[in-house]
């Protein structure tokens, strides 16, 4: 089993290196947030979906399934990606790797942190983190991979250079 989280935690860890974007403002929260709610949408997820930029929430959206449950794992979620400056998918597999216990080895309180994936910083090269990207209502891999394919999209696209598209 640690031989499977060691792997998982390999792979997030290079997600981590890899998904820094040259810019990022509340323009481009608001186009990442809607892209992913659309996207969110077509495929029936029940998620909410939240965007914060330093200590401020620029976006959120609760689709048909979620509920208020979710927007609490959701800011749990976002307050380990803000302490620790990754994923928290990465943070929590990072302790399990190591066969501690996020919950009572971070010496943080569970109910306001949570070691799960599904929320990914936003890092700006030559900068570092300066938000948060985040879903919760799917199970952790699954939450993680859908910021993760977003992410990755809106990387790639010229917008998120500083090109703007209309």
């Amino acid at each position: 089993m640690t031989d499977d989280i060691s792997a998982v935690l390999a792979r997030v860890e290079e997600e981590e290196a890899e998904l820094v974007l040259p810019r990022f403002d509340l323009a481009d929260a608001w186009a990442l947030g809607s892209r992913m709610r659309e996207a969110a949408l077509a495929a029936g997820l029940p998620i909410v979906i939240g965007i914060t930029l330093g200590e401020a929430r620029v976006f959120h959206t609760a689709l048909p399934g979620s509920s208020a449950d979710n927007d609490g794992w959701l800011d749990r979620k976002t307050r380990v990606a803000r302490r620790y400056g990754r994923s928290s998918y990465g943070v929590g597999l990072s302790f399990r790797a190591v066969g501690k216990d996020f919950d009572t080895d971070a010496r943080l309180d569970p109910v306001l942190f949570a070691a799960h994936g599904g929320v990914f910083p936003i890092s700006i090269a030559g900068v570092g983190t300066v938000g948060t990207v985040g879903v919760s209502g799917l199970p952790q891999a699954a939450d993680h991979a859908f910021v993760v394919e977003h992410l990755r999209a809106w990387q790639s696209q010229p917008s998120s250079a500083g090109v703007r598209q209309a």
